[in-house]
């Protein structure tokens, strides 16, 4: 599937700034980035590597106070739509160094908290099914909301409401799979499907020695999502961090397939 990104920000600080931006999406397996642009003015970019290797991050150093952005983008999506039914999760012993983290509770994902809850209502199943049955929980739970949730939402909230946006979604259900000691990161991307437009958020499974796209939202299937870069939660993958107080004037963001 080939989509395009298209995306105008325009931000005002209160000084000359410093902005981490997750912009761009990644040149990893099952996505081809055919071009892209972008597009910030007088800033100074630095980047470096994202987490775990996959995607770049920004450093935007911005001179004046506001902050004007285009990044444009075409992708070839080659990704697999895979089904999780059939696929094993791996013991303990046979994690990798690397994936280990994504076992462990982080700070917006205390899956510590659901153990109980996981043995209880999924505990029947196993490996990529009992993955497949907690995806399917936490879109039929939840509520997709806009504006119902904000930046200090953890998953001990979102659990209480059932309500909010991806980030929720992908928080309630990496934090039920690392209960069930399977590992689960976020993931920054883009998708074709997105309803109302925006960045979006989906999450990764360790399921027979590989990761494996999945989107707790319903929203997008593996073949039409972007992959910009992951980490252990919303922290890790926000779109900006900056130093100064930011106020946002303008942004769009939009997704189509071509």
């Amino acid at each position: 599937m080939r989509i395009s990104i298209d995306v105008q920000m325009h931000y005002r600080f209160s000084r000359p700034n410093t902005v981490f931006l997750a912009l761009e999406t990644a040149r990893t397996d099952g996505q081809q980035v055919l071009d892209s642009t972008m597009q910030l003015g007088d800033a100074r970019v630095d980047r470096i590597i994202g987490d775990d290797a996959i995607g770049e991050r920004i450093w935007a150093r911005v001179p004046g106070l506001e902050m004007r952005l285009t990044y444009r983008a075409m992708l070839d999506i080659s990704r697999p739509v895979t089904s999780l039914d059939g696929l094993r999760a791996m013991p303990l012993h046979m994690i990798p160094g690397a994936v280990a983290p994504y076992l462990r509770p982080s700070r917006y994902c205390q899956s510590d908290k659901f153990m109980a809850f996981v043995e209880k209502r999924f505990g029947h199943l196993v490996g990529g099914q009992k993955v497949a049955a907690m995806r399917d929980w936490v879109e039929a739970e939840m509520s997709y909301v806009p504006g119902s949730s904000h930046a200090d939402t953890d998953v001990l909230d979102t659990f209480a409401a059932r309500q909010g946006v991806c980030r929720d979604y992908v928080h309630l259900f990496c934090a039920l799979v690392r209960a069930a000691q399977i590992p689960a990161r976020a993931v920054a991307a883009y998708g074709a499907d997105v309803w109302p437009q925006d960045f979006h958020a989906v999450a990764e499974v360790w399921l027979d020695n590989g990761w494996h796209l999945v989107d707790p939202t319903g929203m997008c299937a593996q073949d039409a999502i972007a992959v910009v870069g992951v980490g252990r939660d919303a922290y890790d993958i926000a779109f900006m961090d900056s130093e100064a107080p930011a106020e946002m004037l303008f942004q769009q963001v939009q997704v189509s397939r071509v």
